[in-house]
This record gives C-alpha cells, structure tokens and sequence, in this order.
C-alpha cells in the first residue's frame, strides 16, 4: 500500500496484528507484576502505604486537588516518609508499633527526634487526607450544634481556621480538636503544630504550638515564649513515670487538620503572587471538601450537655 507521502507501508495482517497484541499483553503483566511485587515489598513492613478512599490517587479530589498533585502530596511524599521510618526502627521495637504509638512513645526523648519528626509526619499527614471528600459534605445537627456553642458561627470557625494556616510563617498543621476537663462540657477549639509537631496530649512536649524562630527573642512575650518552650520540652517525667497527658490533664483528640506544608498545596495552587491562588486559595478549597460526617463521628458529641440546661444534643 503506498502512503500519502509515496512511502510503501505494508498491510497489516492477521500474523502481526497477533503478535502486537501478545507483546502488549506481555507487557502489561509485567507492569502488573512488578506493582505487585512492589506492593508485596512494602507489606513486609509495618507501615506501609494506606491507600485513600474514593480512589482519590486516580481521580484527584474535584475542585481541590488534581490526580497529579494527590499523587505528590500523597503517594510520593508519604512513600517517602514510610521509607524513611521503615529505615529507622528497623529491627527495633517500634517497628511493630503504629505511626501514632510511635509518636507518643519518641515525643519526650530528643535522641530519637528523627524518628519522632518521620512517624509524626506520616500520621499527621494520613489524617489530613482522611478526613476529605470527594464531594461536599454537610454538617450534622450535633456538630453544628457544638461549633455554634464554641466559636459562635460555623464561619468563625472557618474563618479562624483559614486566617492561621494563612498567617503561618513556615510549614506545620492547623488542627480542630475536641478538649475535656473533668466535669466540664465538651469544647472545640483550633490550635496550629509546626513541622512534624503533634497535637495528642501524650506529645504535648513536641507539640510545636508556635515557631521558634520568630516566637523566641530578647522581647517581655519572646522570653516567655522562649521559657514555655523549654519547659514543655522538659516535661513529662515525673521521676521514672511517664505522664499520658499534658499538664493540667487536659483530654484532647484531634478531630480535624489542615496541612499547610507546601509540597500539599504549590504544585496546584502555585506561590499566591499577585494575590492569584497560593495558600490562601487552597485553604478556602480545602473547607468545601471536609467530610463532616467523619469529624462528628470522631468529635464523639453524645455527651450531655451541661451548660444552658438538662438537654443533650
């Protein structure tokens, strides 16, 4: 058969067609064994790569992130950190232990910062895409309920939230968490951890509430910022007992974060020059995907309620 452009190009037959599609088929058991066997490597770690619901690697998360930016803020990035870990307590007792075990075990002791900073990482992290939705999520009766008796209005609440991921100068995580004092009703507020700090009570020493490179100077608020900063890296023992909780034994569970780390949030959103997109973009984003459903199940807000009357929500 002769081509437009005079070149001879030969029919193709049933013989070549055959084997084309052998060599594609081949070749695609390959690709699949090898993703097996890469995934089967992986298993014989304990931590290893928790695949997200709803198929967000493949499809991204409409109107937030696309399938190449879930793939880096996830996939990659957490791949890493695994790695990394996996590297770290290999052989040791932690091996064994999930990511959050981990944390709460290495939060006091500095010699074991970096596997502290990887296990954090890696939960922090997890739980910040786990608490998406592929399509927007209305809020519940008891949820609403609580936000409107804790910060006055659900966008306060968003709001707040937004303004301290924005007004962060460095990486870290803007969490909604659920506190308890004995005897008192229950109370949500924000609270923001830099880099890899932790919000659970059990890591309060590595909590990280505030940067210690601008928060920390020769300033009446810098010295006592410096001199919380310090002691809360000293506490936690109490001769050879380890304290679970935070002083004043406050009971706090995070129930909702924000990661403001910019390997989550530039690919997609880019640096905000010339007030076009940046994090401020990608947080306001971030607040139409939450899944509510999944906060208030976790908020555990069956609790009566004991300010303004008997009635329970």
């Amino acid at each position: 058969m002769i081509g437009s452009m005079g070149l001879r190009i030969p029919r193709a037959t049933s013989s070549l067609l055959g084997r084309a599609v052998n060599a594609v088929a081949t070749n695609q058991s390959a690709v699949a064994g090898a993703s097996a066997a890469s995934i089967a490597a992986q298993r014989r770690w304990q931590h290893y790569l928790m695949p997200l619901r709803d198929n967000f690697e493949q499809e991204g998360i409409r109107n937030f992130l696309s399938p190449g930016s879930v793939n880096m803020a996830y996939t990659e990035y957490q791949t890493f950190i695994l790695e990394k870990l996996n590297a770290l307590v290999v052989g040791t007792d932690f091996e064994q232990k999930d990511t959050k075990s981990i944390v709460l075990a290495t939060a006091r002791d500095p010699e074991l910062a970096h596997v502290f900073n990887h296990a954090s990482m890696a939960h922090n992290n997890h739980f910040f895409f786990d608490h998406l939705s592929p399509a927007p999520v209305k809020m519940g009766d008891k949820l609403f309920y609580h936000i409107n008796e804790n910060f006055g209005s659900v966008d306060t609440l968003r709001d707040e939230m937004i303004g301290t991921a924005v007004s962060m100068f460095g990486p870290g995580f803007v969490w909604l968490v659920r506190t308890q004092l004995p005897g008192q009703p229950v109370a949500l507020r924000v609270m923001a951890t830099y880099l890899a700090g932790s919000p659970y009570p059990g890591a309060h020493w590595r909590r990280q509430e505030m940067d210690a490179q601008t928060a920390i100077g020769s300033s009446p608020q810098g010295l006592s910022n410096g001199q919380r900063f310090f002691e809360r890296s000293a506490a936690g023992f109490k001769g050879n007992k380890l304290e679970p909780t935070a002083p004043g034994g406050t009971d706090l569970i995070p129930i909702l974060c924000l990661n403001t780390w910019e390997y989550a949030w530039l690919r997609e959103y880019g640096t905000g020059v010339g007030g076009m997109g940046g994090k401020l973009a990608y947080a306001q984003s971030w607040w139409n995907m939450i899944d509510w459903a999944k906060v208030e199940e976790e908020a555990r807000l069956e609790t009566r309620i004991l300010t303004g009357g008997d009635s329970s929500v």
